[in-house]
């Protein structure tokens, strides 16, 4: 079954690397399981692994690493900062390419009743896969954690497993969920009375609304309840009669389903007399305590965001930061645990290089580097976005990672690849590259602060040309691998002989489409130069014109290789009507760099 799914167990052990160790090589035994990150916390005492698998092995390497922790770990014997219910307290199972979170739900149902049967560990669904909407969160599911288990199992049974409270495991909550980053603000106090103070503030959840404050910090002041005839709202002045009153106002002024916002902080709407009235926090998707880590010498805000892409990072760090200087404390940094997609540095990176008038259209290790400095990921701990960023792009191919001396060379030698293939993209993306640095710099500019959102705009297209114009380099001489295989093909027999042909034609129509495509992306890149050479500097213009040169150099050079191509393949209408959009496109190149000449030359006089 092809695809991948991640799945992020939590084991309560962060302490003795043995133990963690052998719980990884467990997973790692089942064939296709890789573990891709093993994130410790000492203070905690609980490890965070994170694995990928295809989806049909996935619950196969899940159930071997929380066999392996039932053996190695004692709950009776564990004590930490994180709440947990279990030696494996939470085992999350995270679509990432060709699976849906239905095939993810399935896996966790199926692994969790077989953890349950054979491991005699209780089992509670949450998230996408929990069984009733009570326990679609996991504090919910949690709640009273690991010494509360004999009273809860003794009220009702669980989802999966025994109704019997196990000593030695606890209990494991198994879901399925959004990818989740487990990510910390670091404070410059060790106080946790602060650290809950910011973290209530922000995270869905929210908080008790108090009243009579005498200072910033909300906490100090007193507790509203819910009264007969008094039903206050927990975001303004607002008090209705009843319930149903209350839930009518915040569906108005507020939005949302206020009924439904009780019951998931597991409050009755039909029986709040005598309740803490709630205020809502600032952002959804956000679940959040305070602690203090005394290893790193303050205290944290742990956050854990369920879905990155309505909360982005950067917009809780920075409302992190004015909820604390409102406070008289100071944002120090923040720690990721576990893995980040690449998408939440970007976003991150684009977002403060903008709010400091700088161009975002820079290289992929720029864009990191300004995201890891700007949520300050290296606080605390180190960061390599190496091993902690999934997804960051980089170029792999053999041609493209080498120096410029030693491409040149294996061009010269007498192989027929890299060839003017390979050539053109490489000049191509010089050609972006060149318009993309003229954006960039014009950025900052004082003089054009007026063109600055279409600066960055051209800045960031040039830049992911670049990259993909970057990455033809090596598909080139790929694609040309093909026919070199089909020519060397035996053509001794008809059969033998028919199948050679075949062969060739499929090799010399990739080795017609890549270069095609570089025309294309050359065409981009000379567009580019096209929109910087109405917006540069004067002292800028022979960057540009140099640019457009190479572009222009690209397409035309990729385009012979079309053509060459083109005389190998029999089918008449493939290649008319090849021929007729590479006309096209040559077309578009041609007159974009006359364009561009002239006004480099106007400059130039």
């Amino acid at each position: 079954m092809s695809g991948l799914v991640e799945c992020v167990p939590n084991f309560s052990e962060g302490r003795d690397r043995k133990v963690i160790d052998a719980i990884a090589v467990a997973i790692t035994s089942v064939e296709g399981a890789e573990v891709l990150d093993i994130d410790m916390g000492g203070e905690t005492n609980r490890t965070v692994v994170t694995f990928v698998a295809p989806p049909d092995v996935v619950g196969d390497a899940a159930f071997a690493g929380v066999a392996r922790a039932a053996e190695l770990i004692d709950m009776r014997a564990h004590a930490g900062a994180h709440p947990r219910m279990g030696s494996t307290d939470v085992l999350p199972f995270v679509p990432v390419s060709g699976v849906s979170m239905d095939d993810c739900v399935a896996i966790a149902h199926t692994t969790g009743e077989r953890i349950g049967s054979e491991l005699g560990i209780p089992i509670w669904f949450y998230e996408e896969a929990a069984r009733s909407p009570e326990f679609r969160n996991l504090a919910r599911v949690r709640a009273g954690e690991y010494e509360g288990l004999v009273e809860r199992l003794g009220g009702g049974a669980p989802d999966a497993g025994p109704a019997e409270f196990n000593a030695r495991s606890g209990a494991t909550a198994i879901g399925a969920r959004e990818f989740l980053i487990a990510w910390n603000i670091n404070l410059n106090t060790r106080d946790r009375a602060y650290a809950n103070e910011l973290a209530y503030e922000l995270r869905e959840r929210g908080r008790w609304k108090r009243s009579g404050s005498p200072d910033a910090f909300y906490y100090k002041g007193d507790i509203v309840h819910f009264a007969d005839g008094e039903f206050p709202c927990g975001n303004c002045d607002f008090a209705g009669v009843d319930f149903d009153a209350l839930a009518a106002h915040h569906a108005e002024r507020h939005g949302g389903d206020l009924a439904a916002e009780y019951r998931a902080r597991g409050l009755d709407p039909r029986a709040l007399v005598g309740k803490p009235v709630y205020k809502d926090g600032r952002f959804t998707n956000l679940k959040g305590i305070g602690w203090e880590i005394p290893e790193y010498g303050c205290a944290q805000l742990s956050f854990n965001v369920t879905n990155f892409r309505t909360t982005p990072l950067h917009e809780v760090f920075d409302a992190a930061c004015e909820e604390a200087r409102k406070r008289g404390i100071r944002v120090t940094g923040s720690e990721i645990v576990g893995l980040v997609p690449w998408e939440v540095l970007r976003q991150a990176a684009v977002h403060y290089l903008r709010r400091m008038g700088k161009s975002p259209g820079l290289p992929v290790p720029d864009l990191a580097a300004a995201a890891i400095q700007s949520l300050g990921l290296r606080d605390v701990a180190d960061f390599n976005p190496a091993s902690k960023v999934l997804g960051m792009p980089k170029q792999e191919g053999e041609l493209v990672n080498r120096v410029t001396y030693d491409f040149v060379d294996e061009v010269s030698r007498d192989s027929p690849a890299p060839g003017g293939g390979s050539v053109a993209a490489l000049a191509g993306a010089l050609g972006a590259a060149l318009g993309t640095m003229v954006a960039n710099l014009s950025a900052t500019k004082g003089t054009q602060a007026v063109n600055y959102d279409a600066l960055a705009g051209i800045a960031e297209r040039g830049q992911a040309l670049k990259d993909r114009l970057v990455a033809g380099v090596d598909d080139d001489t790929s694609a040309f691998d093909g026919v070199i295989a089909a020519m060397r093909m035996p053509k001794d027999s008809d059969e033998q002989r028919a199948t050679r042909v075949a062969a060739l034609e499929a090799g010399y129509r990739a080795a017609t489409a890549v270069p095609l495509a570089t025309v294309g992306q050359c065409r981009d890149a000379l567009s580019v130069c096209g929109e910087m050479a109405l917006l540069m500097d004067a002292g800028m213009a022979s960057d540009v014109g140099s640019g457009a040169l190479l572009a222009h150099a690209g397409a035309r050079a990729a385009g012979y290789n079309v053509r060459i191509n083109l005389k190998e393949i029999p089918d008449e209408t493939f290649c008319t009507e090849t021929s007729a959009a590479l006309e096209a496109l040559l077309g578009e190149c041609d007159a974009l760099a006359a364009a561009v000449e002239t006004a480099v030359e106007a400059t130039l006089r």
